[in-house]
């Protein structure tokens, strides 16, 4: 008389056991493809000063290890001081290669500190930039100033020439970026920027959201010049310091 009840009670049992074995098969999914990035490294710009507010330099730990887990090598200005040194110390802690890029003039330890990982000396400023944009996959800025403002609006530029068609992310921490997103959308309501330009910067206000839009970033534009690259573009900026100088 019990032989029905324990063949519907192992019933039960079999497809439990199957539900368990198929949520545990997922999870393992997931995690395996979070861990999957399309990028090999990403060049980080960033402040050679910690900032005031804690958040900042938090950002920069969580970025780091947002390149850890998704097994991301990070290319960034060299040195070991501020943002610049905090989110170096952490990739290279997680064991990822981490490339630092440095003018001559700037290469003094009482100036960056001491780096961790490779250090690759250029001849200016220029060229610093020009090797980290041939080395990475695509650009995040945190918050920095002036230098860090001047590397991530002359990578959407050579984006928008079509220089380059890489994901170019900004991490909007507490709102630091505001101001500058405002005045990206007053260019394009007032003509100077294209909707489709505008679209070349990918903004969040936390590392794992702006990774996972990087992730998923599609260009829109078309570059004015697609034919263009980093050393005629080089070529260009030279000659135009020369005329300058004269």
């Amino acid at each position: 008389m019990l032989t029905p009840y324990f063949s519907l009670l192992s019933f039960f049992c079999l497809i439990l056991l199957f539900c368990v074995l198929l949520a545990v098969f997922m999870e393992a999914q997931q995690q395996q493809s979070a861990s999957k990035s399309r990028f090999r490294r990403i060049c980080v710009y960033c402040g050679s000063s910690p900032g005031k507010s804690p958040s900042y330099q938090l950002a920069a730990v969580q970025l780091g290890k947002q390149l850890v887990e998704r097994k991301i090598d990070l290319v960034y200005g060299g040195g070991s001081i501020g943002l610049m040194g905090l989110i170096s110390q952490v990739v290279y802690d997680g064991g990822r290669h981490v490339l630092g890029v440095i003018p001559n003039t700037l290469n003094a330890r009482e100036i960056t500190g001491e780096s961790v990982g490779e250090v690759r000396a250029v001849s200016g400023m220029h060229q610093r930039k020009a090797e980290m944009a041939r080395q990475a996959d695509a650009f995040i800025a945190l918050p920095g100033g002036y230098g860090t403002l001047e590397e991530l609006l002359e990578i959407i530029t050579w984006a928008q020439l079509g220089i380059h068609d890489k994901p170019v992310g900004l991490l909007n921490v507490d709102g630091y970026y505001n101001s500058l997103l405002a005045f990206m959308d007053k260019a394009v309501d007032e003509g100077f920027v294209t909707p489709a330009a505008r679209h070349i910067i990918v903004s969040a206000q936390t590392a794992q959201d702006l990774m996972c839009k990087l992730e998923e970033y599609v260009p829109e534009h078309s570059g004015v010049a697609p034919k263009l690259s980093w050393e005629m573009e080089q070529q260009l900026v030279n000659t135009a310091k020369s005329d300058i100088s004269r």
